[in-house]
């Protein structure tokens, strides 16, 4: 027994002439007769009776009707799953990063690889504002932000708070401690970005440090974590900030030292920025991949 057998009976099964199922099959109706002749004579029963003026289906032709339906249902449900595997297979997510993701970035890539394979994850580095502009203009999916609490056109998705820990030289007296209070760095310059390059970190740690009693000392700026930690560790004694989970990813270090802060702890809130009407099957993994990765 054939699948196109099937449909050539179903065809005359529901047109109930063979001239006119052979029209909407689109094959001459003599190739209809044979098929399902060949199919009747398979199943050792008529399934129609003809005459030269009406075709009718038989009992053996209506008892079969059914079961014909209900392959060719499932042979058609099964083609579309494999489409729908096709075309997820095919899913691209355009995504974009910035720095000081740390592992929170390796542990959603992670979940996401073992969650819904399907998905190929391309990652695009900018600066804050041309993520969001890209993402805007559909360049990318999503992109994550810090700090913004809203974007024009955007929709900004809290995935998860990051407190921020501090650098300062391995060989110095605060070093010793399990924790940092702000207040004691007072008198030690601090070394970070340009404001043009990250606002919402400068005005975070600026207010921070006014509200632990002082105005934060400026050394010279943050560059890159590489000369940043070395210019720490050896030269006159300043300190930095880090995200606790880039400061995870930064490698064991002699001569600096890395503490959390003492109550009240800086905190900055990481955002998933999307367009309101991005597609949500391509979105859906990622999301629930830094829930997971909020939850801890």
């Amino acid at each position: 027994m054939e699948l196109r057998q099937l449909r050539y009976f179903l065809a005359v099964a529901e047109e109930l002439h063979f001239g006119r199922a052979a029209e909407r099959l689109r094959i001459v109706q003599p190739t209809v007769s044979q098929q399902v002749r060949r199919l009747e004579r398979e199943l050792g029963l008529d399934l129609f009776d003809r005459t030269t003026r009406s075709v009718t289906l038989t009992a053996a032709g209506s008892a079969f009707l059914p079961h014909a339906r209900a392959v060719l249902g499932a042979e058609q449900a099964a083609t579309e799953a494999m489409a729908t595997l096709r075309a997820e297979r095919a899913t691209v997510l355009r995504l974009g990063t910035n720095v000081g993701l740390g592992t929170r970035l390796e542990q959603v890539l992670t979940t996401m690889a073992a969650h819904a394979p399907h998905v190929t994850v391309e990652l695009h580095s900018a600066d804050a504002a041309t993520r969001l502009r890209l993402v805007r203009e559909g360049e990318l999916d999503a992109a994550f932000v810090r700090g913004a609490r809203r974007s024009p056109d955007l929709e900004l998705v809290p995935v998860w708070t990051d407190p921020l820990v501090a650098v300062l030289p391995a060989n110095h007296p605060l070093a010793a401690r399990e924790s940092v209070a702000l207040a004691d760095l007072a008198a030690m310059p601090l070394r970070i970005t340009p404001r043009e390059n990250n606002p919402h970190l400068v005005e975070l740690v600026t207010d921070a440090c006014r509200t632990a009693g002082f105005e934060p000392v400026l050394g010279p700026p943050f560059t890159t974590d590489q000369d940043t930690l070395a210019a720490i560790g050896t030269g006159r004694p300043t300190w930095t900030v880090f995200y606790a989970a880039q400061a995870e990813t930064l490698p064991p270090g002699r001569t600096t030292a890395v503490r959390p802060f003492t109550p009240p702890v800086p905190t900055v809130r990481t955002y998933l920025a999307v367009r309101p009407n991005a597609p949500t099957d391509r979105l859906a993994p990622l999301l629930d991949a830094c829930r997971a990765e909020e939850r801890g």
